[in-house]
């Protein structure tokens, strides 16, 4: 019989409520499919994006052209993996890079038409599963639902042993 999260913490006394625990539990299953999501990315055929790629796309449809620096700041990725991606999103069709008509010595990155399209294509198929898997969740329940997830941000992002306010940004 497997033991969960929950029954672990229960026979050692944790100091989490029952809720508190069973949404660390349902967080931790969370993160499990996402870093899943992820680790899909090493099975890609050539034309097959990766979730970085797409995330490095998707910064370039909202904040429009930018220089790799800060696109690589905005997607949380070192330059050189960035520069690595754009090649490969370049030979695809998906990206450009141009001199900056403001600073010609800036390269910036944008998206070709092919790109924009993918792009809203892609948004469009996880907004479909976004909303199939929140229908019926009032509204009031999922800005609740942000506002643990706020939290739970600022958890993660401070260093353990430190207070809140000596905690690093990301």
């Amino acid at each position: 019989m497997s033991r969960t999260v929950r029954s672990v913490q229960e026979e050692q006394g944790s100091r989490l409520s029952p809720a508190a625990g069973a949404l660390a539990e349902t967080f931790r299953e969370t993160i499990r499919e996402v870093i899943r999501l992820r680790g899909r990315d090493t099975h890609l055929g050539g034309a097959e994006l990766s979730y970085a790629q797409l995330g490095l796309l998707s910064e370039l449809f909202t904040r429009g052209d930018l220089p790799v620096g800060e696109l690589a700041a905005a997607a949380r990725i070192s330059p050189g993996a960035v520069t690595e991606m754009l090649d490969h999103l370049a030979r695809a069709g998906h990206v450009e890079r141009a001199r900056s008509p403001s600073d010609k010595r800036v390269v910036v990155c944008r998206l070709t038409p092919e790109g924009r399209a993918l792009v809203e294509a892609k948004r469009e198929a996880w907004e479909e599963r976004w909303r199939d898997a929140l229908e019926g969740i009032p509204d009031g329940d999922l800005t609740t639902a942000a506002e643990v997830l706020r939290a739970l941000q600022r958890v993660f992002a401070q260093e353990p042993g430190c207070d809140s306010q000596s905690a690093h940004p990301r």
